[in-house]
């Protein structure tokens, strides 16, 4: 994680083992927004509910769709009454991946983002819930275009707003030796192409590729670049 050109770090990132079983991990990662503290406030509410709602996760009998609905939809509730408390309008994305054995489970909302790489190449990544994610999908501008367009970080959606948030799910449900998942923020993604993600984290171990990619944004962001982070997490050969 990296303040980039920022004068405050309202990104929030973790990976947390389950405290009661060895086989089962999560990552979750938020981009926080409202004013100086209120988008740190809203990203660290995320990580807190993650890590709440994993301690008490039963992978085995809860389905891991309904437990990361949970974190996502308490995260909003937490985050919206923080606005009592504090002068600032926080709101945040939220990427939160669970990995059984065997399986890859996740949900998002917002524009920070979840790649799946399978030995370098992409196997897929999370959709922006953005104006330009939507222009995008419609087929109205293309990838090029959105790199430039006006609104690129108007979110259509996202924790702490007066609507529900969109939650997307999606799945890997078969992982091999060399799968490799990012999580990481829009201050990475905007800066740096799919190819060279995948290529640098099939390349690199997880923290020589962290600096890498951490150090391409920082010199393409020429001065005015947003919070970096990302989590990195790979599949090993038993």
């Amino acid at each position: 994680m990296h303040i980039g050109d920022r004068s405050d770090q309202q990104d929030r990132v973790a990976i947390f083992p389950h405290p009661e079983r060895k086989d089962c991990l999560i990552a979750v990662l938020a981009d926080g927004m409202g004013g100086h503290t209120g988008g740190a406030i809203a990203a660290q509410q995320v990580l807190l509910k993650a890590k709440q709602n994993f301690a008490a996760f039963q992978p085995a009998s809860e389905p891991t769709r309904e437990f990361l609905r949970s974190v996502i939809d308490e995260a909003h509730v937490v985050i919206k009454l923080t606005r009592f408390t504090s002068e600032a309008d926080p709101h945040s994305t939220a990427v939160v991946l669970v990995i059984r054995p065997g399986v890859a489970e996740w949900a998002h909302c917002g524009d920070s983002r979840l790649y799946h790489f399978r030995r370098g190449k992409l196997v897929s990544h999370t959709p922006d819930h953005s104006l330009v994610g939507e222009l995008i999908r419609t087929n109205r501008i293309t990838e090029e275009m959105a790199q430039h367009h006006p609104q690129r970080n108007l979110l259509l959606s996202c924790l702490g707003a007066e609507k529900e948030p969109r939650i997307d799910y999606d799945s890997a449900p078969v992982l091999e030796p060399g799968d490799c998942f990012l999580l990481c923020s829009d201050g990475l993604w905007g800066l740096v192409s799919d190819e060279e993600l995948g290529r640098t984290l099939h390349e690199l171990d997880a923290r020589s590729a962290a600096r890498v990619l951490i150090n391409a944004a920082r010199e393409r962001g020429e001065g005015v670049g947003d919070n970096i982070s990302m989590a990195i997490i790979k599949i090993n050969p038993v």
